[in-house]
């Protein structure tokens, strides 16, 4: 690599888009995977919020957003994303991304949960995410100053001696492989594959938390995890995704006597509540879009038509069953509002840090929104910078990698103590088991995001947005978590 290039580590929006907003400087972009095929964002049905239709304004995406994170969101940070987000908008537009369009020409926007205004934009109703990707790696391929490097998997973090990041020691067909850059950003995405239902694809493992915690990075609220309501109950891992945009078109959730029992647009942690008591119950949770979409289903939504036929389901005549899956990790690496974590050349951007924009639960679709403004807010800072002199880079000991058995047991751990509703004893006996795995397999990547989400769930003696504790059911003062792989916390 040249001695100026950005290191990028991950493939999916915020990666690539980071890496087009760099030109000219030379970047390298690893990919654990071919290009969209292990990303989230390729999966993203939504699409992506931004304050752009006569009457509405990024004042009021911001307080949406404030209002949506129950307390926790930084006003300051809520309102930059807000802001910023019709510009990017503009920029997925000239990169090709096809939203949908008024029949006068105008960008078509649905209305989504939590959102006082309709504002999300949408590609074919629910293939944002795919339409993005294409896009974003049609202009990477052809881009001279981007280097994609895939099929290698990020495994540890590489230090100089003065502490400074240097790169990344990747994994590629058995082999070790170091990659060093003048920054390293990391872009690598969610957690939901720690859980046995997730929306995410099956690398999403929190792999970057893991490797930046281990190098003593600054974590915040790892606890917060948001649980999509309308997962497709079909048995598939991962579960298909029935949009919220249904329910901003009229879809109801009704329970198998057909009966109403939530608010449709209310906060997704209420909502994934709700279907998680019916379920419990033995009552059931559908969603029902046989009056709001009928047979519009094939055209306005050939995502989950098509999830739904594969399974047998007509949703046309049928209603959807649903659960609540892992879906988005609002907790993550700490960084400011340019990208920088705690590291000396490190920078975050995407699902996999936490600026401060989603606090104990993300609005919907401003997760796509966070991750353009960031990465081009990154890519500023970094385009016309100097790079550093090169010096030798070490990586830290290990780390192991978890056995496949391993991973198998503690997705049902997590999906069964640290999942919709929480107790203080089902956390307390993961974080004991956890701690016995690594005493018997060392520790990985994975052991160690998933010791900092059970410590800071069990420290949160309250509920508060997506964290909910049946054993403490009220809210007290608002305060953030701020943990090191240490265990080390403390309250801002």
């Amino acid at each position: 690599m040249r001695a100026d290039s950005v290191l990028i580590v991950g493939a999916g929006l915020a990666g690539l888009f980071l890496a087009l907003k760099l030109a000219p400087r030379p970047c390298v972009v690893l990919s654990q995977a071919p290009l969209g095929q292990a990303s989230a964002s390729a999966w993203a049905q939504g699409g992506l919020a931004a304050a752009l239709a006569p009457g509405d304004d990024p004042a009021l995406h911001a307080e949406d957003t404030v209002n949506a994170g129950a307390g926790l969101v930084d006003p300051a940070i809520a309102g930059l994303i807000a802001s910023e987000g019709p510009a990017r908008v503009m920029d997925l537009i000239a990169l090709g991304v096809p939203f949908d369009r008024t029949p006068d020409g105008a960008l078509a926007q649905s209305l989504e949960a939590a959102h006082s205004r309709p504002r999300v934009v949408r590609v074919s109703g629910d293939l944002a995410g795919k339409a993005i990707m294409d896009a974003l790696i049609l202009a990477a391929r052809a881009a001279p100053h981007i280097e994609i490097v895939e099929n290698v998997r990020a495994r540890a973090l590489l230090r100089d001696d003065t502490g400074a990041v240097r790169g990344v020691r990747t994994r590629h067909n058995g082999e070790d492989a170091d990659f060093t850059g003048a920054e390293t950003v990391l872009a690598t995405g969610g957690i939901g594959g720690l859980y046995a239902v997730t929306t995410n694809p099956p690398a999403a493992l929190g792999t970057g938390i893991g490797m930046a915690a281990r190098a003593g990075a600054l974590i915040a609220d790892p606890e917060f995890v948001q649980f999509h309501p309308t997962a497709i109950d079909v048995g598939h891992d991962p579960a298909p995704l029935a949009t919220e945009a249904l329910r901003g078109e009229g879809a109801h959730l009704i329970n198998a006597a057909g009966e109403n029992f939530v608010s449709e647009l209310a906060p997704r942690d209420v909502v994934a509540r709700a279907i998680h008591i019916e379920r419990e119950a033995g009552r059931g949770a559908f969603l029902d879009a046989r009056s709001a979409v009928g047979n519009e289903f094939p055209a306005h939504f050939p995502t989950v038509f098509a999830a739904c036929m594969s399974a047998g389901i007509d949703p046309r005549t049928q209603p959807i069953p649903v659960a609540p899956a892992a879906h988005y990790h609002m907790g993550g690496i700490v960084t400011d509002a340019w990208g920088r974590t705690t590291l000396t050349g490190l920078a975050a951007v995407g699902e996999c840090a936490s600026t401060s924009a989603h606090g104990a639960n993300r609005l919907a679709s401003n997760s796509l929104l966070e991750a353009v403004v960031f990465a081009h807010r990154i890519a500023e800072r970094l385009r016309d910078s100097a790079a550093p002199p090169p010096t030798p880079a070490q990586p830290l000991d290990g780390p192991h990698d978890m056995p496949t058995e391993s991973l198998t047991k503690w997705r049902a751990i997590m999906q069964a103590e640290a999942c919709v509703v929480r107790t203080g004893a089902g956390l307390a006996k993961a974080i004991t088991q956890i701690e016995a795995e690594e005493i018997t397999t060392g520790e990985t990547n994975e052991s160690t995001l998933i010791r900092l989400i059970l410590t800071a769930a069990l420290a949160r003696t309250e509920s508060r947005g997506a964290h909910f504790r049946s054993d403490y059911p009220d809210a007290s003062a608002p305060r953030r978590t701020f943990l090191t792989a240490a265990h080390s916390a403390a309250s801002a």
